[in-house]
């Protein structure tokens, strides 16, 4: 799917970073953040400013192209602590460029979701970020053909239809199991969100069973349980599992939300964590490290990527081009803690 977009005659980012020898997210940068460009790169980049007479004025360039102002956010949902430092560092970084964010949620409906972009879209936003990389084909055909700007963010995949900026979900899937393998748990009960509307989901699902079988580790169907993001029904699912005769060593939750659920459970029925059941979480939530015992959990950068997303959404504005590329994936990291411990 193409995008083509006319370059206009003012001068642009790009005439800046291109006459300085610097990146446009150089020179973004050097209007909004200039402490952290070096003193050289400062001086090339004023010169180019002077000389090509661009002007850096949010309202400005806004009367030049008609715009608004406005960049729409679109999420799964509002209810819990999974967006919210996405959300959080996407506005600071919009504000820094003179931009307000205009945000909804679709509750987990891709169809939602394509009624909302509509919606936006007519109050005119100057660009749109979606959370995941799958989405209704409608959703790209009407960002295709009204020529919005707009970006896939949280989950990462080379070659997708809009830039991309995120995590690989499958690794860090797969980190987090491997970790409990390296621990010596092979029964272990993996708790996931419904994958159908989540690719968030659906990938860190595959990169953990995954890597189960790379380890020759069968995973039958009583391990693998839907569990919704929300700490009460996490709790009573993992209540069920844990009274079990055949408890699991250890539970992957698909994400912190889910791995509090599940602390509460054992700590309900006295079960000794670590050294009676081994927890891990994805996310590194504000609060993860502050429960008894801190959650082990695989750390999402998800400042840094909200800040890039909404960086790039500004470059794709103030540079409209078919030919820009943004793939930018971010790692994962994994938080020991003192939930998983060997078996």
């Amino acid at each position: 799917m193409s995008r083509k977009l006319l370059r206009k005659s003012v001068p642009g980012i790009v005439d800046v970073a291109r006459q300085a020898k610097v990146s446009p997210a150089t020179v973004s940068r050097f209007f909004n953040q200039p402490d952290i460009v070096s003193y050289d790169a400062r001086k090339r980049i004023e010169a180019a400013v002077q000389a090509l007479g661009y002007v850096p004025n949010a309202t400005a360039r806004s009367l030049n192209r008609g715009a608004t102002g406005t960049i729409g956010l679109i999420v799964p949902t509002l209810d819990n602590a999974i967006f919210a430092e996405l959300t959080q560092a996407f506005s600071t970084a919009l504000s820094r460029n003179v931009r307000t964010m205009l945000m909804a949620a679709h509750g987990y409906d891709l169809a939602r979701e394509a009624v909302l972009v509509e919606s936006l879209i007519e109050h005119r936003v100057d660009a749109l970020a979606l959370v995941g990389i799958k989405h209704e084909d409608a959703t790209f055909e009407l960002v295709n053909r009204r020529g919005v700007p707009a970006i896939l963010v949280w989950n990462f995949r080379q070659r997708q239809l809009l830039p991309c900026v995120g995590v690989d979900n499958r690794e860090v899937g797969r980190l987090a199991t491997e970790h409990l393998l390296d621990l010596g748990h092979r029964d272990i009960l993996f708790l996931f969100a419904e994958p159908r509307m989540n690719d968030r989901a659906a990938d860190r699902r595959m990169g953990a069973l995954t890597a189960m079988s790379e380890r020759g580790v069968k995973v039958p169907a009583e391990r693998r349980i839907v569990c919704p993001y929300d700490v009460d029904a996490a709790k009573a699912i993992a209540v069920e599992a844990l009274k079990a005769r055949n408890r699991p060593t250890a539970i992957f939750s698909g994400n912190d939300v889910i791995a509090l659920g599940v602390l509460f459970a054992a700590i309900s029925l006295n079960i000794k964590i670590p050294q009676e059941l081994s927890i891990i979480g994805i996310g590194d939530f504000r609060g993860s490290a502050a429960v008894e015992p801190g959650l082990t959990t695989v750390r999402i950068p998800s400042r840094r990527i909200g800040q890039r997303a909404a960086e790039i959404l500004v470059e794709m504005i103030e540079w409209p081009s078919s030919n820009a590329l943004y793939e930018e994936r971010f790692d994962a990291e994994l938080v020991e803690r003192g939930s998983t411990g060997p078996v």
